[in-house]
């Protein structure tokens, strides 16, 4: 609109304590100025070098952002007949910070996750948004918007978070949780699918390490006969070959059968993350009861046969959602401490824990020749391309039997 003006200042008329001062977009009109925050603080110096005809690293991505700030101020300008500072900040506002502003759709997520009582998911989340406050404070910012998520910036990200000695698989599953905050912007129509910044020949999620995660059979037969040195020790080995046993079942779903899932011979349920994510048909898992199975069931399980009651204590129906996650969360840990005891006293070269169990499940299956078809519909998968990141190597005797029979003539 003819007779507004915009421009990004420094606004050096308050200095900070760590002196730096608030850029700000400047909105000039009949002489009349107002000034509007954007989330970054700069030193002087960081402020000239921004302003360099060939800014580098970090003071590029500062002048992209503003140039992009002022960008969105001169389109609103345009929509405003007549224009109105009242107008612009209330349009500038809720544009900039409840559309585009990606820590709020971050926590927006989260709520979401909470109340659907995903509470292992939330925690993850929060984890990633943690991290990447981290890093915007090194850039002297608090705001991220969703736009300003460029290739650059997520390599930048990447690099920071390595200099951190952060893990290739925590990088990988931060960024994939921003990756997903990224589509959900892309759906509510707060940016373009043309400003995606994943994918082939923009920026690609660095693959995580291959970690074995799987024991062999020696390793298990091991935990079987182990002589356990005390009642909380023997419980743990027991629910841990439970687990293994009942098709790599993660111990939430183990804490949360009940004796109607317990069905003849059979157990039967659905998986809890799969309940909770998924509109589609559920379909069941079903683990026929072994001898072996039968016994731990019964020298663990509660004193009750009512069909709704959990069939092992660890958990109660009158816990609160958040209360009973905590609980089974804190019982996890106490089974993997004393699981870790029991890997080192038998010398077994991995930590083992409830995960390991259902990677050694499908490991095993897939060792002894079993269709990958089959092992998919037991751990409860719905394509086959996730049983298969689950499966480990073979071992390496069963690799040079292989390499044998090249020249077996």
């Amino acid at each position: 609109m003819i007779g507004v003006t915009t421009s990004i200042v420094l606004d050096t008329r308050v200095q900070r304590a760590d002196e730096t001062y608030a850029v700000k977009l400047r909105i000039t009109y009949k002489r009349q100025q107002k000034y509007y925050p954007i989330g970054i603080w700069l030193n002087e110096e960081a402020w000239q070098r921004t302003q360099q005809d060939n800014p580098r690293k970090g003071y590029k991505e500062n002048k992209l952002y503003f140039n992009e700030i002022e960008k969105r101020a001169i389109d609103i300008i345009k929509q405003l007949h007549p224009f109105s500072f009242s107008g612009f900040k209330r349009k500038f506002n809720q544009d900039s910070q409840q559309q585009l502003d990606t820590v709020e759709l971050f926590n927006e997520y989260i709520k979401k996750m909470k109340d659907e009582e995903r509470f292992g998911s939330a925690a993850s989340y929060s984890d990633a948004l943690t991290s990447i406050q981290k890093f915007l404070a090194t850039q002297k910012r608090k705001k991220l918007m969703v736009w300003d998520i460029t290739p650059e910036w997520l390599q930048g990200y990447e690099d920071w978070m390595k200099a951190q000695k952060r893990a290739s698989s925590t990088i990988g599953i931060y960024l994939r949780s921003l990756r997903t905050i990224v589509n959900i912007a892309i759906e509510n129509g707060s940016i373009s699918r043309e400003d995606y910044p994943f994918g082939k020949r923009k920026y690609q999620i660095p693959a995580s390490q291959n970690v074995k995660k799987a024991l062999t059979l020696s390793d298990i037969k091991k935990i079987v006969e182990y002589e356990p040195r005390s009642r909380f020790q023997e419980r743990a080995r027991d629910i841990w070959l439970l687990s293994y046993l009942c098709n790599g079942i993660n111990f939430k779903d183990l804490a949360l059968l009940q004796n109607k899932n317990l069905a003849g011979n059979k157990v039967i349920f659905i998986r809890s993350k799969t309940e909770n994510s998924t509109k589609q048909e559920l379909k069941p898992v079903t683990i026929i009861q072994t001898e072996e199975i039968k016994n731990i069931i019964a020298k663990w399980r509660a004193d009750t046969k009512d069909p709704d009651d959990f069939v092992f204590p660890f958990i109660s129906h009158n816990d609160p959602p958040e209360q009973r996650h905590n609980k089974i969360k804190n019982i996890t840990k106490k089974i993997n401490k004393h699981m870790k005891n029991i890997g080192e006293v038998l010398k077994l070269e991995m930590k083992i824990t409830t995960y390991t169990a259902r990677h050694s499940f499908a490991t095993v299956l897939k060792r002894s020749g079993a269709p990958i078809e089959f092992i998919s519909e037991s751990l409860g998968h719905k394509d086959l391309k996730t049983t298969e990141n689950y499966l480990d190597s073979f071992e390496d005797d069963v690799k040079e039997a292989y390499q044998r029979k090249l020249l077996d003539f």
